[in-house]
């Protein structure tokens, strides 16, 4: 007797199942509603959440205080500054002019105030018969730490500077009296000239301090990518996956091996592709784009190492959390990843919880040591040192986690698939 057949499913039939809507809604809906939350999150309104952010403070002013003062101009307006926290926005550095070149060099300050040494000197002149100029205050940019981070330092040091001008304003044209005239007193509301200088330059070529952030998101996306890609392929492989090309669709037989081999084998293959993919990412973005870079051997040598972090743990995540690994991973080195990064936007202007995430997420340790060496002449006081330090922690941690879990999962008998023959 021949065997009934089934008669075969349509979507019509199938989209009046409501437990086939459940799932695939709930968590596209879930990762919609976090994506925009966490994305959003850190970078909504930098100035509201704008906390303690680094900028030096200099005082070169060697002439001798006015009469009736006990310290000269530019000791009375960088204690003024520094007393004035502005709400908490900046945390003031009073530093002398080699401290605050050497914390700029190594990226510790987002830009300087500086109080030139005739500073007392020109604005005493202002109210004689000698005056040939005006006073100048000197505001330095850090664009190595970001377009955005330097764009707020500058803001704030020229908001206190001009404020600074204008406290001077006032007791000039109170000392004047009734002798100054309409003109003389428009000239001393206001009398310091504010001159914005780049404090570090950096190349023409480096996308205005952005080029460190997306070179890093290249290193994370090869890591992350290669290292799925090699995980399927391998299962592909190994028969535990189906592999289908267009109408095309092939299972190979099973080959056995447990947990812990196939995670080997993925790792292994991990550290000799993840070769290929990151010389490949130098090659265009500095051989044929032209990207800024002075250390490229290290620069070859840090970026291998870092995609190799991030490859061998999403090796590691996929053999502990099998179908959802890739979903996990996703969120471990993307999603929580690029908000909490500080390549964009200064830690210091995004909310406290990105904060948090930034002490361990490893897009944040990868962007500090691509931006010490694309900027800051491979500076390990620049997060370089701190970086290397994060990569060796993240390898082995890949490791320990991976191979504990596989480890377990063999030892209780969990297989992967009871093996085919061919």
């Amino acid at each position: 007797m021949a065997e009934p057949v089934t008669p075969q499913a349509t979507a019509a039939t199938l989209l009046r199942r409501p437990q086939l809507w459940l799932v695939p809604t709930v968590l596209t809906a879930l990762l919609a509603l976090l994506l925009s939350l966490l994305y959003m999150g850190g970078i909504v309104n930098p100035n509201r959440e704008l906390k303690n952010l680094p900028i030096a403070l200099v005082d070169d002013d060697t002439g001798k205080p006015p009469p009736g003062q006990q310290e000269n101009l530019g000791a009375q307006i960088t204690t003024a500054i520094a007393a004035d926290t502005g709400g908490g926005k900046a945390e003031w550095r009073r530093l002398t002019h080699a401290e605050a070149r050497d914390q700029l060099e190594s990226g510790k300050v987002y830009g300087a105030l500086v109080v030139p040494a005739d500073f007392t000197d020109t604005v005493v002149a202002l109210t004689t018969p000698g005056a040939t100029r005006k006073p100048t205050l000197t505001v330095l940019t850090n664009p190595g730490k970001g377009s955005l981070g330097s764009s707020l330092a500058a803001q704030i040091t020229t908001k206190a500077a001009h404020q600074a001008s204008q406290g001077i304003g006032r007791q000039l044209t109170a000392a004047a009296g009734a002798q100054a005239g309409p003109t003389v007193k428009l000239l001393l509301a206001d009398p310091v000239n504010v001159v914005t200088q780049v404090g570090r330059p950096i190349g023409a070529a480096s996308g205005l301090g952005l080029t460190a952030f997306y070179y890093t998101l290249l290193l994370v996306l090869a890591g992350f990518m290669g290292g799925n890609v090699i995980s399927n392929g391998v299962d592909t492989a190994l028969g535990y996956a189906d592999n289908e090309i267009g109408p095309w669709h092939t299972r190979r037989p099973t080959v056995p091996i447990n947990r812990t081999q196939t995670l080997l084998l993925k790792m292994v293959m991990t550290a000799g592709i993840t070769l290929v993919s990151v010389s490949l990412v130098l090659l265009a973005c500095v051989g044929i784009l032209g990207m800024d870079a002075s250390h490229v051997p290290l620069l070859w040598v840090y970026s291998y190492c870092a995609a190799l972090a991030v490859g061998l743990g999403v090796q590691a995540i996929n053999a502990a959390f099998g179908g959802i690994g890739q979903l996990v991973s996703m969120f471990v080195f993307i999603v929580l990843g690029l908000p909490s990064s500080g390549a964009t936007v200064p830690l210091q202007a995004v909310p406290g919880f990105y904060r948090f995430l930034s002490l361990f997420e490893p897009m944040r340790q990868l962007s500090d040591g691509v931006r010490a060496i694309l900027y800051f002449d491979a500076r390990g006081d620049a997060g370089l040192t701190r970086s290397w330090i994060m990569i060796a922690i993240g390898t082995v941690l890949a490791l320990l986690f991976g191979f504990a879990m596989t480890g377990y999962y063999d030892r209780t008998g969990h297989k992967r698939l009871t093996p085919q023959p061919a």
